[in-house]
C-alpha cells in the first residue's frame, strides 16, 4: 500500500512537469487514467483505513536510468505511460487482496456465530423434574446426593409456581408450628428451594421455639436431598451445637455423617458417628442407629 501511495505521488509529479510538447499529444489520456487511478486509490484506502488516515507518501527521486550507447532515449510521457500500466497493475492486485480478505473475515464472523448459538444451546438448563427424595422425615434409610434443576421454559415455570401455591399453608393459630408444618408439606412435595427457604425464615423468626430443633434438622434435610451436602453440614452441625438436647439434636448429628461421607470426608463422618454413640447411645432410635452403622460401614471407621 505504501508503495502503491509513493508511486502516485511520484506520478502526479511527473505529470505536472513533463515535457510541454510530448504533453499536448499524450497528456490528455494519461490524466483520465490518472484520475481514474486516484478515485480508485482512495477507495482502497477507505477500506483500508476505515475511519482513519491513510498513510502519506515519503517522495523520493527515482534513479536515473542507465541508457546503453546507441539506444533511443525514452521519452518522460512514454516513461509516465509505462509506470501507469504498472500502477494499474498494482492496483488491480490490491483491489482483489481486499476483496479475499473481507470474503475470509465474513466466513469468521459467521463460523464465530454458528459456534456461539451451539454453545448457548448446549448451556441452556433442560427441563427437569424434582428428583426423586431418598427418605421422608422419619425415614429409615439417608437422602440420595441428587440436585433438582429448576424448570427453564416459562412454561415449566408458571406451572411449578402454580403447584407450590396449591400447597396449603396450615391456619392453626399456633404460628411456629403453622410455619414450620409448611415448610414440611414443601419438602414433602419435593420443593426443595422453597422448603429452604420458608425454614430459613420459621428459624428466623422462632429461633427460640421448641419446634426450632425440629425446624433446623429438616433444613439440613433440605439441603441434602437438593445435593447441597455442604450447607447441609452447616445447618445440622449448628442444630446439635445449638440444641444438644433438642428432639433432632440426634438425628441432626446422624445426618452431618452422611453429609460428611457425601463431602468424601470420611475421617470427619467416623469422629461423628463417635460422638453420636456417646452423647445418645442409650436413647438412639433403631432407625438412627441402622443409619450410624451403614454410614460407619460406608466411611471405612475403625471398630
Amino acid at each position: 500500500m505504501r508503495h502503491l501511495l509513493v508511486t502516485a505521488s511520484v506520478l502526479t509529479a511527473a505529470i505536472t512537469f513533463a515535457a510541454p510538447v510530448a504533453a499536448q499529444s499524450v497528456a490528455p489520456s494519461v490524466q483520465t487514467r490518472v484520475d481514474r487511478l486516484e478515485k480508485e486509490m482512495k477507495a482502497v484506502q477507505r477500506k483500508v483505513f476505515p475511519g482513519g488516515t491513510p498513510i502519506e507518501p515519503d517522495i523520493t527521486r527515482a534513479p536515473t536510468p542507465v541508457i546503453a550507447p546507441g539506444s533511443p532515449a525514452a521519452t518522460p510521457v512514454s516513461d509516465l505511460i509505462a509506470r501507469v500500466d504498472a500502477l494499474e497493475g498494482q492496483l488491480a492486485t490490491l483491489t482483489g487482496q481486499a476483496e479475499q480478505n473481507s470474503f475470509k473475515i465474513k466466513q469468521l464472523e459467521d463460523a464465530f456465530a454458528k459456534y456461539k448459538a451451539e454453545t448457548d444451546a448446549k448451556l441452556t438448563p433442560a427441563d427437569a423434574a424434582p428428583p426423586a427424595m431418598g427418605a421422608t422425615q422419619g425415614g429409615s434409610s439417608a437422602a440420595s446426593p441428587v440436585k433438582s434443576t429448576p424448570a427453564a421454559t416459562p412454561a415449566a415455570s408458571a406451572a411449578r409456581k402454580a403447584a407450590v401455591a396449591a400447597i396449603e399453608l396450615p391456619d392453626t393459630g399456633d404460628a411456629p408450628m403453622d410455619a414450620y408444618t409448611y415448610g414440611y408439606r414443601l419438602w414433602d412435595a419435593k420443593f426443595y428451594p422453597e422448603a429452604q427457604t420458608q425454614l430459613k425464615a420459621t428459624l428466623d423468626k422462632f429461633g427460640t421455639s421448641p419446634l426450632a430443633s425440629r425446624t433446623a434438622n429438616l433444613l439440613g434435610r433440605a439441603y441434602l436431598d437438593d445435593g447441597k451436602p455442604a450447607l447441609a453440614s452447616v445447618a445440622f452441625y449448628e442444630n446439635y451445637q445449638k440444641r444438644p438436647k433438642g428432639d433432632r439434636a440426634a438425628d441432626s448429628l446422624t445426618y452431618l455423617g452422611e453429609a460428611l461421607i457425601q463431602l468424601k470426608k470420611p475421617a470427619d463422618a467416623c469422629k461423628v458417628y463417635s460422638e453420636l454413640e456417646q452423647m445418645y447411645g442409650a436413647t438412639m432410635s433403631a432407625t438412627l442407629r441402622g443409619m450410624m452403622t451403614k454410614g460407619r460401614e460406608r466411611a471405612k471407621c475403625a471398630a
